[in-house]
């Protein structure tokens, strides 16, 4: 059983309502498709869960729905909230402007209120910085310096198993990461002669070059990165507008990669940021959805590969935090790290 965002890496949660996945606190289904999300409640991300486990937990679902009190509900969508806190969205048959308005809204809205809470705080630091006089300035200076690590610091990461810029092929599962600076420098270029588009960007002082499935999966972890201060319920529809246009995701995804973009370092064109907001979040919302229509057009060991991702990144960040020699440690007294949970049953 999955229990890690598949997104952001952070525990789901768990709940003691349904039985049959016990997995998140709030979760989305669609009886109609037999489709079931797991929402994260950090970075309210849909996680599409895998088949096997949906259709009794959609059913369940269905059930503790019709048997608990709305809290809000449109002719398509409806929210439920279970005595126990368990949180129940169900979808109906909304055309998919509406769906994809209602279910992206709350989490950029989300992120423009951290972000519109976070900044002021920040500038004002800087400016303490600037203005103090050296003395008092020390306890500022360290402050200063906290945030240029961690603008240096890891901003986001992906399983990587293609080649980067000149470097030897990466090794299969190789957790590749990106800092806030890298994250700026994000370029998307359409793929020669091929579908899709191809990802370029500075990474530790170095050009990388991201093609495939790799160039998605980068997009996939950075975008929200640069999309960090969310956006408006305007913002979101004009989003939502900009793929409707299109008819599809796909679709979308290789009109908003500019045609006549230039390799060139001067050149402003292919620049992420440099990109309308609502294109922006329409790209990061085009590029969720793919996954989803791939996973679920018979491509289901990408949804899995996914949740894989997300468990082994957390479980490698896990051990980061242990002790040096705790893996010696188990192995010497015959309890392998997969079985540690049994000390501490114990």
């Amino acid at each position: 059983m999955y229990s890690t965002c598949m997104f952001c890496k952070r525990p789901l949660g768990s709940n003691d309502v349904v039985e049959t996945f016990p997995v998140g606190r709030r979760l989305a289904f669609d009886p109609a498709r037999g489709r079931l999300w797991v929402v994260c409640r950090k970075c309210r991300r849909w996680n599409l869960t895998p088949l096997e486990q949906r259709w009794e937990a959609v059913e369940t679902c269905e059930r503790l729905f019709r048997d608990t009190p709305l809290r809000a509900s449109t002719d398509q969508i409806g929210l439920a909230r279970h005595a126990e806190g368990l949180e129940l969205v169900r979808i109906g048959k909304p055309p998919r402007g509406e769906f994809a308005a209602w279910r992206y809204g709350d989490l950029f809205r989300r992120r423009l209120r951290k972000y519109a809470a976070v900044t002021p705080l920040s500038t004002a630091a800087g400016l303490l910085v600037a203005q103090a006089s050296l003395p008092a300035a020390v306890p500022f200076g360290v402050l200063a310096a906290v945030l240029a690590w961690s603008y240096r610091g890891t901003a986001a990461k992906t399983l990587i198993g293609g080649r980067e810029a000149s470097e030897a092929p990466m090794d299969p599962g190789a957790v590749v990461k990106f800092s806030r600076m890298d994250v700026e420098t994000i370029k998307m270029f359409p793929a020669d002669g091929t579908p899709g588009f191809v990802v370029e960007m500075i990474r530790r002082g170095r050009g990388a070059s991201f093609a495939g499935d790799d160039a998605r999966r980068v997009a996939s972890v950075i975008l929200p990165k640069l999309n960090q201060s969310g956006g408006t319920r305007r913002a979101v529809q004009a989003a939502v507008a900009e793929i409707e246009v299109r008819g599809h995701p796909e679709r979308y995804l290789a009109h908003a990669v500019p045609d006549n973009a230039r390799r060139n370092k001067r050149d402003i064109s292919g620049y992420v940021k440099n990109m309308p907001k609502p294109t922006r979040l329409a790209l990061e919302m085009a590029l969720h959805e793919e996954q989803e229509r791939r996973a679920l057009e018979g491509e289901l060991w990408v949804l899995e590969q996914a949740w894989r991702e997300a468990e082994e990144i957390a479980a490698i960040a896990d051990r980061l935090l242990l002790p040096a020699g705790t893996d010696a440690f188990f192995e010497k007294y015959g309890t392998g790290p997969g079985s540690r949970s049994r000390l501490h049953d114990g």
